[in-house]
C-alpha cells in the first residue's frame, strides 16, 4: 500500500514574473563593464611601474640639470669640459680633492669596483674628478690622482672661486677650504656622487656609504635605459 507523502516534502512550482529594468538601472549596467575596464587598465599600469626595477641611490625631484655646467679639463690641454655624458653613456662626476685621506679614495675605488664588475658595459661610463682645493692640486697632481683610479679620468680644474662655487652648486654639493694660522689647509666638503645622461641631467646621486655593488646594480639598470 502506498504511502502518501507528506506536503512538506512538495516544492510547489512559483511562477516568477519578470521585473522590468528602470532607466537609471539599464544605464548602470552599460557603466559597470567600462568602469571595470578602467581599473583593469589602472592596475595593469600599476603593477608595471612596480616590476620597474628601483635605483639605491637619491633620485631627485625635480631633476636637477647640469647642462650649462663647464669647467677646464686640465687632462686635455685645459680645454672646457660641459658635463654631460655622450650618447648612450653616462657620466659620473665627483667633487673632492687630492689629499683628502679616505672619502674620496673610497669612493673612487667603489666606483671602479662597480664599473669593472660591468663588464665592457662599463666601458660606457666615464669619471670626471672636480678638484675644490684647486691650490694644492696642481693640474699634474690631479691629473695623475683620478687616472690612477680609471685609466681615461677626466680631472676638472678652475682657480676662479666663483665660478668653481656655482658650479658645485648645481650639483647640490658644497664645500669649505679653511687655512689655519699655522699654515695647514682643511677641506670639508659633501659627498655626493653624480650620474649624468647626454641631456645633462642627474639621473641619480649615492651619499658616502653606498656600496660598490649598490652603484653597479644602478649603472646597469641606467646604462640598460639607454640601450
Amino acid at each position: 500500500m502506498n504511502q502518501p507523502v507528506p506536503n512538506a516534502c512538495i516544492e510547489p512550482m512559483v511562477s516568477v514574473e519578470a521585473k522590468p529594468v528602470a532607466r537609471g538601472e539599464t544605464a548602470t549596467l552599460r557603466t559597470k563593464p567600462r568602469i571595470l575596464i578602467a581599473c583593469l587598465v589602472g592596475l595593469l599600469l600599476l603593477l608595471a611601474s612596480c616590476s620597474e626595477p628601483q635605483l639605491a641611490g637619491m633620485v631627485r625631484q625635480p631633476t636637477p640639470n647640469v647642462a650649462d655646467v663647464t669647467l677646464p679639463d686640465v687632462t686635455n690641454g685645459g680645454r672646457e669640459f660641459p658635463t654631460i655624458a655622450q650618447e648612450s653613456r653616462l657620466l659620473a662626476v665627483y667633487f673632492g680633492y687630492t689629499q683628502c685621506p679616505d672619502i674620496c679614495p673610497t669612493t673612487m675605488a667603489d666606483l671602479r669596483s662597480a664599473v669593472e664588475d660591468l663588464g665592457t658595459e662599463g666601458d660606457r661610463i666615464d669619471v670626471a674628478f672636480v678638484t675644490v682645493d684647486p691650490e694644492r692640486d696642481t693640474p699634474e697632481r690631479l691629473a695623475s690622482y683620478i687616472q690612477a683610479f680609471f685609466d681615461d679620468g677626466i680631472a676638472l680644474r678652475t682657480e676662479d672661486p666663483a665660478r668653481l662655487a656655482k658650479a658645485a652648486a648645481s650639483f647640490g654639493t658644497i664645500y669649505e677650504v679653511t687655512k689655519a694660522d699655522d699654515g695647514s689647509i682643511d677641506v670639508a666638503h659633501s659627498t655626493l656622487l653624480s650620474v649624468i645622461d647626454s641631456q645633462g641631467n642627474i639621473l641619480v646621486q649615492w651619499p658616502f656609504g653606498t656600496t660598490a655593488d649598490d652603484m653597479r646594480s644602478d649603472l646597469k639598470i641606467l646604462l640598460k635605459r639607454r640601450t
